[in-house]
């Protein structure tokens, strides 16, 4: 006889095996390459540092119930493999492989009887990760007039500039920055009294760091974009020489050691995310004449070659993520200031030049705001004037400027709350 009881399934034997409702939760997480698992018991499996081996039961009865759910989504890199130790596994002995390979899968195994043995009840990929909310403000800081400053300004989520905030760190000019760890940002590089390759972290209130010593190759002049949902990248930049190296940047700030560079060496260009997986991109800049091209950045931070550019060759502009997934080049100089726009679709192909909105400058900096806008500010001549970016990627007219007017200045987003 067989029957529920209390949410548990009563076996034939009289003893009571433990269903879904009833299950006792491992309140160890496993880490480690082999584990053995009991009947009436959910385990956490974390892959992130090897595959693991979940050895089964060496003998089972019919209603026996296992889960084990992937705990750091990492299945698909380091898989899970089940040793059915004796007994069937959907009708097939146990010199049968039987491996799951899918990050986010939960598995709700029951053993039914000697001939088809343990059966998945569910199989399940669940949603990758929760989706992070947008960033929702900015700080544009550094830059340069009569002399480098380390003043910021910052942006709140209604694109509202903000007074001067005196500075923290080493003043310097022809840096770049961007968002890191979905809510914070850092600036880094730059040039002032030499060529630097100090970074200062923005924290999620806007608070910029004192210095941290420099990693990789310093230079000036270069760009920086988020990519990968979390992380960022800074690439390219002029030493003495053109150069096309990047430093990725880890979701808690680190900054890595240089990676060879791909695609032509340059300065004065500009990058930005964009994407639903976190990809970047950089684009225009100079060898020494001024280039269109583009270079597409992965969601894992590989750099790809080079992209016949389009729109008009030029160098010391800005770029942006706006409208969630899109990304806007804007304005910078050729052999002289211009206010073009190039916008940027989801897939990363470059549209053709709109016309200029907006006082033309070169070097401002850019930044999105408000979770799906951006704007451009300041830059050479020095102004502080400041142009809004609408979701759609439409740049409005020029508004009077707050703050120090300066240029070769950065700007990150920062900050998940309005």
């Amino acid at each position: 006889m067989s029957g529920i009881v209390q949410n548990n399934i009563l076996r034939s034997s009289g003893t009571v095996a433990v269903s879904a409702a009833g299950l006792n939760w491992n309140s160890t997480i496993i880490t480690g390459s082999t584990a053995t698992v009991e009947a009436g018991n959910g385990y956490w499996i974390n892959t992130t540092s090897n595959t693991c081996t979940i050895t089964l039961p060496s003998s089972a009865e019919k209603g026996d119930q296992i889960v084990l759910i992937d705990f750091a989504r990492t299945w698909g890199t380091n898989k899970i493999i089940i040793d059915s130790n004796g007994l069937n596994y959907q009708g097939n002995d146990d010199t049968y492989t039987v491996e799951y390979t899918t990050d986010g899968q939960s598995l709700n195994i029951v053993y039914s009887d000697a001939t088809k043995g343990w059966l998945p009840l569910e199989d399940d990929v669940t949603a990758f990760e929760p989706v992070e909310p947008p960033t929702q403000k900015a700080a544009f800081a550094y830059g340069g007039a009569s002399s480098n400053l380390s003043t910021k300004n910052l942006v709140n989520s209604s694109g509202v500039v903000a007074a001067d905030v005196t500075g923290v760190g080493t003043v310097r000019s022809y840096l770049a920055a961007t968002g890191y760890g979905g809510d914070k940002g850092i600036f880094g590089f730059g040039e002032g009294t030499s060529k630097f390759s100090t970074t200062n972290l923005l924290n999620n209130s806007g608070v910029i760091a004192a210095d941290t010593t420099g990693v990789g190759t310093a230079r000036a002049a270069l760009a920086a974009a988020s990519y990968g949902g979390d992380k960022g990248i800074f690439g390219f930049g002029f030493t003495g020489s053109n150069v096309s190296l990047t430093n990725l940047v880890s979701n808690s700030g680190v900054v890595a050691a240089d990676t060879t560079g791909v695609g032509t060496a340059r300065q004065g260009l500009a990058a930005a995310g964009y994407g639903s997986t976190g990809q970047a991109i950089f684009a225009y800049g100079t060898t020494g004449s001024n280039v269109s091209i583009s270079n597409l950045v992965s969601n894992l931070g590989v750099v790809a070659s080079d992209v016949t550019g389009v729109g008009t060759a030029r160098y010391l502009l800005a770029a942006t993520e706006y409208g969630g997934d899109k990304a806007i080049f804007g304005y910078g100089y050729t052999s002289s200031v211009q206010s073009m726009t190039n916008k940027v679709n989801s897939s990363g192909v470059v549209a053709s030049d709109t016309s200029g909105v907006g006082t033309a400058r070169y070097v401002p900096a850019a930044a999105r705001y408000g979770g799906d806008k951006a704007l451009f500010a300041y830059g050479y001549a020095a102004t502080s004037v400041k142009n809004l970016v609408s979701n759609s990627g439409t740049v409005a007219a020029d508004v009077t400027g707050v703050g120090t007017a300066r240029g070769g200045l950065a700007a990150a987003e920062y900050s998940t709350s309005a």
